[in-house]
């Protein structure tokens, strides 16, 4: 009689994750079922990866937007967040340092919370000029650091600028470029999942 390996049960149930983000997370422009979380979850669970992905998404949101809803937006029993905002306030040009901030009052409160973060950056257009990209563009690397958070730095790698990657408007994604999107940012998703799998063992 040949014996399956020991797995704690903990390894059985799906991670609950919360994608919490704008527009590119919510899937503007695009069916509920080829929005990013959606379409993350489909791949992980492909690959044997139990997860259960919540979309969190609100079109037009600003970091600070984020951090507002940021306490009734994340459930309890949430374990993860993949967290994308920022975009938003590039294309508006807030001050970066009023991002910096918001961003760290919500890492701050997740922390207290014990959730497990993914922090997707975000990159400044080049027509804001190179200082305003030197402050935006810094941002989430440093938290990422500051916090010893898992990096996706750039949410929208091998996407922007590809005119068969995104909708008329040039800024958001279609479904092939979410798909894109996900096939880049899966590694760190599972490092995310298995984050949060090591920290139920402890």
């Amino acid at each position: 009689m040949s014996l399956a390996p020991f797995a704690p049960a903990s390894a059985e149930s799906p991670v609950k994750i919360v994608a919490f983000g704008d527009s590119l997370t919510a899937g503007y422009g695009l069916a509920p079922d080829l929005a990013f979380p959606e379409k993350l979850q489909k791949a992980l669970t492909a690959k044997g990866v139990a997860v259960e992905i919540t979309n969190a998404g609100v079109s037009g949101e600003t970091m600070s937007d984020g951090l507002a809803r940021l306490d009734w937006s994340i459930p309890p029993g949430t374990e993860a967040v993949i967290l994308e905002l920022g975009a938003n306030d590039m294309l508006r040009g807030l001050n970066p340092e009023v991002t910096r901030m918001a961003l760290a009052e919500i890492l701050r409160r997740l922390d207290e919370r014990h959730v497990a973060v993914l922090l997707c950056g975000m990159l400044a257009a080049p027509n804001l000029g190179p200082d305003y990209a030197r402050e935006f563009n810094s941002i989430f690397p440093e938290a990422a650091a500051a916090h010893d958070l898992l990096l996706y730095p750039f949410f929208l790698a091998g996407v922007a600028s590809e005119r068969g990657l995104n909708q008329r408007d040039g800024l958001h994604p279609n479904a092939a470029g979410v798909d894109v999107i996900v096939e880049r940012i899966l590694p760190k998703v599972e490092a995310l999942v298995e984050e949060v799998r090591k920290g139920e063992k402890q």
